[in-house]
């Protein structure tokens, strides 16, 4: 084995496997499209280091399972049950992404990120931070933050500028437009993109969108095939692993260099900012709206501002006190108490 005794971890959200010098580790929550919980962090982390650590490895192959998503980033449905109610846990799980995201920088070794579907928000974020990308066809890429009440600080602020250049990383985390995966490669988002669509027993290469819909819906004869993204993803591990493993861990190191520098310079304020953040409306609105599968209210929080009104606060600054049983904090939109029922002083003004 030749590496250092780390402490074992059981991993139920993710998978690690080995095999000819080459790790494999997949997010393995097909039914959340490969979103990550606040467990999955903890062991992608624990999985990264494990690979690193380990003589038997020499590259990482990362991906999700199944064939609809490589990643979608955090698990919205945990952000709004979890830290929309608690934001200074919020603190709490950015260290533990900051972790996983360092763990892929810092393994020493390549890691290839196996495009398998989907890779949006932190899924993005999650392919930048590896070496090199290969993407199927039937998959695109793109960032969704200031759409669900979040910003993208944990890698597309810091490195989309680096890969894309600013006006289109600008285009992505603004406008939150799906990237397909020939214009990802044009972008130099990914390396190379492989056919994925099938229909009987041919191959479409550029796939239409209709045409993806059908396979992955599995009509018409179409289906999704990621035979030969594997054949490609083996293919570039195989190169991999005919070259200097010294030489390659230093490249590694010293390219890093912009990316490590913009990571490390941001991301302590992004962690401090997004967990503050947490606590306002915008979090609450998007990712209410996002598990109740609803359109949130952009325009509502705009016609606040624009009335004088802060949209931060819908209801008004925490100022309010019931003179009856004491209760302080209270919105100062409240017209009664929310401890004893009182209409509060001025409500019927």
């Amino acid at each position: 084995m030749g590496y250092i005794s780390l402490p074992e971890i059981e991993f139920t959200a993710i998978s690690y496997v080995k095999s000819g010098f080459v790790a494999r580790i997949t997010i393995d929550r097909p039914d959340a499209y490969n979103a990550y919980s606040t467990r999955s962090l903890v062991e992608l982390a624990a999985a990264f280091r494990q690979a690193a650590f380990d003589d038997e490895v020499g590259v990482i192959v990362f991906t999700g399972a199944g064939d609809r998503a490589f990643c979608t980033g955090g698990d919205v449905k945990e952000y709004e049950r979890v830290y929309t109610r608690s934001p200074h846990e919020y603190w709490k799980y950015m260290g533990l992404f900051s972790a996983y995201i360092e763990s892929i920088l810092n393994t020493g070794k390549p890691v290839v990120a196996r495009l398998n579907g989907i890779a949006v928000g932190g899924g993005n974020e999650s392919h930048l931070a590896c070496d090199l990308s290969v993407i199927a066809e039937h998959a695109y890429v793109g960032q969704v933050g200031t759409g669900v009440g979040s910003v993208a600080a944990g890698g597309a602020t810091q490195w989309l500028p680096l890969f894309v250049g600013d006006r289109r990383a600008r285009w992505m985390l603004m406008l939150n437009r799906k990237i397909p995966a020939y214009q990802a490669l044009e972008w130099g988002l990914v390396n190379e993109v492989v056919p994925s669509v099938r229909q009987g027993a041919e191959w479409v290469v550029r796939a239409a969108p209709e045409q993806i819909t059908k396979a992955q819906r599995g009509e018409d004869g179409y289906r999704i095939d990621l035979s030969r993204l594997d054949e490609a993803v083996g293919a570039v591990c195989q190169d991999l692993l005919d070259t200097f493993p010294e030489c390659t861990r230093y490249t590694k190191q010293q390219v890093n260099f912009w990316k490590d520098l913009a990571w490390h310079q941001t991301v302590g304020h992004a962690r401090d900012w997004l967990s503050l953040h947490f606590g306002s409306f915008e979090p609450n609105e998007g990712m209410g709206a996002f598990v109740e599968k609803r359109a949130p209210g952009y325009r509502e929080l705009r016609e606040q501002a624009a009335k004088g009104g802060a949209p931060e606060l819908p209801w008004g600054p925490p100022v309010a006190h019931c003179p009856a049983c004491g209760a302080r904090s209270m919105p100062e939109g409240f017209r009664f108490c929310g401890s004893c029922g009182s209409q509060l002083p001025g409500a019927g003004d």
